[in-house]
């Protein structure tokens, strides 16, 4: 809010409002940070957390979580190390979205502790393995400031607690990712360890067991759609009108034409009333006035017409946990976007279906 008052100030002066811009956008980030830890917590402590049991492959969710830390490190001038030579195209049952959580947390904890120049080393290895099960010690360690025995025994899993010689003001944060950490594994049966000597950095050791998928999905290929969506027609259907407003810039910003309406019972008629094979997709909003975005899509599914089954129907929702993904595949929708709304996500997402 303050940097919006600057920018009102300072409207002539364009090296200021991209200051300013900057610093929105990474307060803005934290923000949003903030209520995904809260709702996490809220879920957590109320037991109503629903952990997935889907085919996932190891060896992406390292590689995807590596990168991410790979960047967030490189950026900070710190050096990263990985070992894992006896993990290769491992295929298992459970949840893929809260392992890469963990795995996230503690990689964001070991790079915002450290030194300048500092380092951060992480090993994947198989403990044990069944004919069913198999079990993976992930570890991590920083040279970062470290921790005293005293916190890590009392504090270090609590909520919104931080290092004693970790100000937030220096280091950010919320001060939940380690507890989230810690109630995540204990969902999963698995353990946590952590080791650390202040001045000298600290190490966590995780331990979790899994299901073996004995009959892994086919890998998926991607590819790189070209060209835009320059004469494509979407039907986007959202109840605000600040969500509205930014759907619609991105989609007219690469092209489309969209029709809008803010409810689901318009988005039916809107469908309805268009000729077969008008609207490219469908965006559609969850939780609206009058029909709700599932019960719009159902009434869609089963109008009849001839692409009633084939029609992309993409969710657009802040109901990102794995079971609102879900419900919203059972009840026929194509994919789900979660909100605040990126453009690549976006665009990728219907290119998908183009």
């Amino acid at each position: 809010m303050g940097m919006l008052t600057i920018i009102d100030t300072c409207r002539d002066d364009k090296e200021k409002i991209d200051d300013c811009l900057s610093k929105i956008d990474i307060s803005a980030r934290h923000l949003l940070s903030l209520v995904n830890d809260v709702l996490d917590m809220t879920k957590l402590e109320r037991d109503t957390f629903e952990l997935e049991h889907k085919p996932f492959n190891l060896d992406k969710v390292c590689a995807e979580a590596g990168e991410i830390v790979r960047f967030q490190a490189e950026s900070m001038g710190l050096y990263v190390e990985e070992e894992h030579p006896d993990v290769h195209t491992v295929n298992l049952l459970g949840s893929e979205l809260y392992l890469k959580k963990i795995l996230l947390n503690l990689f964001s904890n070991c790079a915002k502790y450290n030194k300048p120049g500092g380092a951060i080393y992480t090993r994947l290895r198989e403990l044990q393995r069944t004919d069913d099960t198999v079990t993976y010690e992930f570890f991590i360690r920083d040279t970062g400031i470290g921790m005293t025995q005293e916190f890590i025994d009392n504090h270090l899993f609590e909520a919104f607690v931080q290092g004693e010689n970790a100000a937030r003001s220096q280091y950010g944060g919320t001060g939940l990712g380690m507890s989230i950490v810690a109630q995540l594994i204990h969902k999963m049966k698995g353990t946590i360890k952590v080791e650390s000597t202040v001045g000298e950095g600290s190490s966590f050791t995780v331990v979790l067991p899994f299901e073996i998928d004995h009959d892994p999905p086919a890998v998926e290929t991607r590819f790189t759609q070209t060209g835009d969506l320059c004469g494509k027609r979407l039907l986007v259907v959202e109840d605000n009108e600040l969500n509205m407003e930014i759907a619609e810039f991105m989609l007219k910003g690469a092209g489309a034409e969209v029709d809008s309406v803010f409810d689901g019972e318009s988005a039916v008629k809107a469908y309805t009333d268009a000729a077969p094979g008008t609207y490219l997709a469908v965006l559609m909003d969850l939780m609206m006035p009058v029909m709700d975005g599932y019960a719009a899509t159902r009434t869609i599914r089963e109008s009849g017409r001839p692409d009633a089954k084939t029609i992309p129907i993409i969710a657009m929702s802040a109901n990102a946990y794995a079971e609102d993904v879900q419900k919203c595949l059972d009840t026929g929708m194509n994919a789900h976007i979660s909100k605040p709304l990126y453009k690549e996500v976006m665009l990728e997402t219907i290119k998908r279906f183009v």
